[in-house]
């Protein structure tokens, strides 16, 4: 199996990991003192999400969108933008950009097999965008999308040579009807300068706006 990040920041790619109840206080069940005290918990780590799912016995297979059959993963292309290769993104990756350079977007599928909680899944489906370097978070969202389990999460963290990156990611776990029920991973991450952003808006809006994910 080959997983590639959630942000990757790069798309790829923490989760919004909740304090676990406070463990019992057996002491106070033996103990005549009228003083109890809880055993003060930890949050479990934080780990990336293809690490989360490979935990829970789920493989993941690259799958290039062109070649989908029973789903649809739409990547609008604004004008001036064009088709993106890097030798560090997998071959399937669609990935389009301005100048060949920032800002980019990628859309990246996996064909998932093993059962899982898709509802408690998709609830660490944003940790690669949060562990990477001094990631500082905009916005957050577990709203379904276009009708299936969704996680977003956008914000700005430190890329190479220490530049400030702004980065948008939404990972769609669709799942197709009976018989197969074959579950998808899909991801885009659109990002870009933070020192453009405002500039590259209208081009990254229409991007975002234009991602579709469809039952075929």
């Amino acid at each position: 199996m080959i997983w590639r990040p959630a942000l990757a920041l790069a798309v790829a790619s923490a989760a919004l990991v909740s304090c676990g109840a406070p463990a019992p206080d057996y002491q106070s069940t033996w103990s005549t003192s009228a003083t109890t005290s809880a055993v003060p918990t930890t949050p479990p780590p934080v780990v990336p999400f293809s690490q989360y799912l490979e935990g829970r016995g789920v493989r993941g297979v690259p799958v290039a969108p062109a070649d989908l059959t029973d789903i649809e993963v739409t990547l609008v292309r604004p004008p001036g933008w064009k088709p993106y290769r890097n030798e560090n993104l997998l071959p399937q990756t669609q990935a389009i950009a301005k100048n060949d350079t920032y800002p980019t977007a990628q859309v990246l599928v996996f064909r998932l097999h093993g059962g899982f909680d898709v509802p408690a899944a998709i609830r660490h489906a944003n940790a690669d965008a949060m562990l990477s370097p001094g990631f500082k978070k905009l916005n957050e969202s577990f709203n379904d999308f276009d009708g299936f389990p969704s996680a977003m999460i956008e914000g700005s963290y430190t890329g190479p040579n220490d530049r400030r990156l702004h980065t948008y990611s939404r990972i769609v776990i669709p799942v197709t009807p009976a018989p197969d029920f074959q579950r998808y991973l899909v991801q885009l991450t659109v990002t870009s300068l933070a020192d453009q952003a405002v500039a590259d808006s209208d081009a990254i809006e229409s991007i975002i706006g234009g991602f579709k994910v469809t039952l075929s």
